[in-house]
């Protein structure tokens, strides 16, 4: 095709999106709205307490996790998700094949939760300090429960807490009911040379949480999820005031009933807190339409070393000189705590629907997100699959029990592979969530569909769409799952530019199949990746690696490696550190790749300035150097 040819292609193909744009809006008859005028914020009612309780060995909720049966078929239980409490004949065999592996309900790598929890270093006249503001049942020395705040959800950590044990964990929980009392605890923890680590929801996969091992300091975990409650909401101008130990759950439940959303629904939605947010710069699954959280933050309070950094109002948008909260995003506990945030809300979509698309492959979905990004028209979600996921997703399918489901299924297999052409071991699939007012759905419907067709992308029906992502919160039990029955298994993500998206994932699916065979580990690595997030400027994708690890003296060792080397990789190829995982200590050692020596000393110098004597010990993104979180074998204890 020449130049001319494709520029008159390109110009009808503007021309006709531009005119469907039209039609759209003459459509669309906005009803007038007085602005409200004086005082117009509400305290709404405060929400009952959860009764929900959460796992202590594993992710989520105590009443959900995968079971293999004896006939091999796969369980989750409860009955939380859309694919809890039914049968999944083909999970364990497709985790076999792509693994190489005898995975099955015989071949099972029994947990031996709780480990040896050490014993808690002593502080009688602090603990007397505490019990002058605080309840009794707001102190914990409890092993578990002391446990439970010294570690987040990487691999390793969770591989520890079942098979072999923590080396350093708090030696007491403190669980603040009010911003006073965070204020009244920092100052008595500064008073008699304690170290004080945020905890929210626990939910991190950076090693934030875990302590080094050589703290010599009483060290006290603030669990701040007693402070979960709604200030305020001012309807008129779309803000709330929130407390910082919020989850998302609960915070999707209560906004709701009073018209709103703040749209931000990270993987962990269920579990994570506000302020986790706010400390690892979090990203959520609808930062499309609602932006990330840096966008829906206004102002926050935090209690620091030198005292409480707040401000009487907030603005829409401010110039007043170095704003203090900014450095409170990404601060990984390093600066202080966090105890309340002015955000954001939207209202709640007048339209909410799903969709799905099947591509050829993967280079081709990712050709459509770049033309869907241009075009102005990207859904509140819309993530795409590699092959790998796709069949993922096809293997946590319930059994079909009648011959109509069974033909049903045959004669999708047959159109797609035969009459579209795809091949089942290229195609990769998008899923879509569209919210808004019904003008802005149907705007985005009519513009995106065109676009997936040009890229070869099939409509597959918004049902498989609702299913992919609410099948996110379900599959997130499955690397408890897949430990029971030897494989090791972690995620990572990088956010990388346009032009070199495609060459990073091939590079680090390389890299992990060379890191794989050199180290000579069983069977075959897995490996697995999505597009989640589109920008101007590039992608988000976000990957799953794991290896079956039944003979592997040192597991997590293995597994670490493997996943430094594949984060040499994406660095190597253009990509980022984290795009929204955050550093903690576990990527510590890449600091001085991504970071000049003068950036690393301005963020030392702010750690000694903000808190000379390290009251917030987390040591988070080798703010104080290397920090040493076990003893190598046969060190002294």
């Amino acid at each position: 095709m020449s130049e001319k040819t494709l520029a008159q292609k390109l110009g009808q193909v503007s021309a006709s999106l531009a005119k469907e744009a039209r039609d759209v809006l003459a459509g669309f008859k906005p009803e007038r709205r007085d602005v409200g005028t004086g005082e117009t914020r509400f305290v709404p009612p405060a929400p009952h307490a959860s009764m929900d309780e959460e796992a202590l060995d594993g992710w989520g909720f105590k009443d959900t996790r995968f079971v293999v049966k004896p006939d091999g078929n796969v369980v989750l239980t409860g009955s939380r998700y859309n694919i809890s409490n039914v049968e999944l004949p083909s999970l364990m065999p497709w985790f076999s094949k792509m693994l190489a592996s005898p995975l099955g309900y015989d071949n099972r790598n029994e947990p031996h939760y709780p480990p040896v929890v050490p014993e808690p270093k002593q502080a009688p006249a602090l603990l007397t300090a505490l019990r002058e503001f605080l309840a009794e049942d707001q102190l914990s020395s409890d092993p578990l429960v002391r446990l439970r705040r010294g570690h987040g959800h990487t691999g390793a950590e969770i591989w520890a807490i079942r098979y072999e044990r923590l080396e350093r964990v708090p030696d007491l929980v403190v669980f603040p009911t009010s911003h006073e009392q965070v204020v009244q605890l920092t100052e008595a923890a500064k008073q008699h040379g304690a170290c004080l680590i945020p905890f929210g929801g626990g939910t991190n996969v950076t090693d934030a949480l875990r302590l080094p091992v050589d703290e010599q300091r009483f060290v006290i975990a603030v669990d701040m999820r007693r402070m979960n409650h709604i200030l305020w909401i001012d309807p008129v101008n779309r803000m709330a005031c929130i407390e910082a130990g919020a989850t998302g759950r609960h915070l999707v439940a209560e906004l709701a009933k009073h018209g709103f959303t703040m749209g931000h629904e990270p993987d962990s939605v269920e579990f994570s807190t506000l302020g986790g947010w706010i400390a690892t710069n979090a990203s959520g699954m609808k930062k499309n339409r609602y932006g990330n959280i840096e966008d829906l933050v206004l102002d926050m309070k935090v209690v620091t070393a030198h005292g409480v950094v707040e401000r009487p109002r907030v603005g829409p948008r401010e110039s007043i000189g170095p704003n203090p909260k900014n450095f409170m995003f990404g601060s990984e506990g390093n600066y202080g705590i966090v105890t309340s945030a002015v955000v954001k809300l939207f209202p709640l979509p007048e339209v909410q629907r799903y969709g799905s698309v099947l591509f050829p492959d993967l280079a081709a979905g990712l050709a459509f997100l770049y033309d869907l990004q241009r075009a102005g028209a990207v859904p509140a979600s819309v993530r795409v699959m590699d092959n790998t996921q796709f069949h993922f997703g096809q293997a946590l399918k319930p059994k079909k029990d009648g011959l109509g489901d069974k033909l049903k299924s045959d004669v999708e297999k047959f159109f797609v592979t035969q009459v579209k052409g795809y091949d089942p071991d290229k195609l990769a699939v998008a899923t879509l969530v569209f919210e808004g007012t019904e003008a802005e759905v149907e705007f985005q419907e009519r513009m995106l569909y065109p676009i997936a067709e040009r890229h070869g992308g099939m409509k597959a029906g918004g049902a498989n769409g609702e299913r992919g992502y609410q099948l996110t919160f379900g599959i997130a039990y499955i690397r408890d799952l897949t430990f029971e029955h030897w494989a090791i298994a972690e995620s990572f993500e990088t956010s990388v530019p346009w032009s070199r998206a495609m060459e990073l994932y091939e590079r680090v699916r390389e890299r992990v199949a060379r890191e794989h065979e050199r180290r000579k580990l069983p069977g075959k690595p897995f490996f697995t990746g999505r597009i989640t997030q589109v920008y101007p400027t590039g992608v988000c994708i976000y990957f799953y690696m794991g290896f079956y690890a039944k003979g592997v003296a040192d597991p997590v060792r293995e597994y670490t490696e493997m996943e430094h080397a594949a984060r040499e990789e994406m660095l190597a190829a253009g990509g980022s550190l984290s795009h929204h995982h955050g550093v903690g200590k576990l990527r510590q050692h890449f600091m001085k790749d991504i970071y000049s020596e003068g950036a690393r000393a301005f963020t030392r110098e702010v750690k000694k300035a903000v808190d000379p004597d390290n009251l917030f010990g987390a040591s988070n993104h080798g703010v104080l150097g290397q920090v040493v979180l076990d003893r190598e074998p046969g060190s002294e204890s």
